[in-house]
């Protein structure tokens, strides 16, 4: 396998690695499974589905230089199918944080904000 066709898997799993972290400052993404399956799943459905049906129809395609060669459901890319996973598992830890630290900051009477226009 030539590294091109491993770049779209180490993206994915850069950002795995990066917004993993963020579940220890309060995102609580991971330790809720169900509530994150709720929230993928529907919309992941919906964007695999379209894919499928846009690959199929010739609207679109993956060049093979760029992806795996590894093909599930259907004709779609692995990495096609882990994006719509691991992307809105990001920004649901992302969210998860900044939503954490905002409610903490507020518990304790203190904000970035209001220290910035304090000055």
């Amino acid at each position: 396998m030539e590294p091109d066709q491993l770049r779209y898997l180490l993206i994915l799993a850069m950002c795995v690695a990066i917004t993993a972290p963020l579940e220890f400052l309060g995102a609580r993404v991971y330790r809720r499974p169900r509530r994150a399956i709720r929230s993928v799943l529907p919309v992941a459905a919906v964007f695999l589905v379209w894919d499928a049906v846009a690959i199929a129809a010739g609207v679109w395609s993956f060049d093979a230089r760029r992806v795996s060669g590894v093909e599930v459901l259907g004709h779609l890319p692995l990495e096609e199918v882990l994006f719509f996973a691991v992307i809105p598992l990001c920004a649901l830890l992302t969210f998860g944080c900044v939503e954490a630290l905002l409610a903490a900051f507020r518990r304790t009477g203190s904000s970035p904000a209001r220290k910035e226009r304090a000055s």
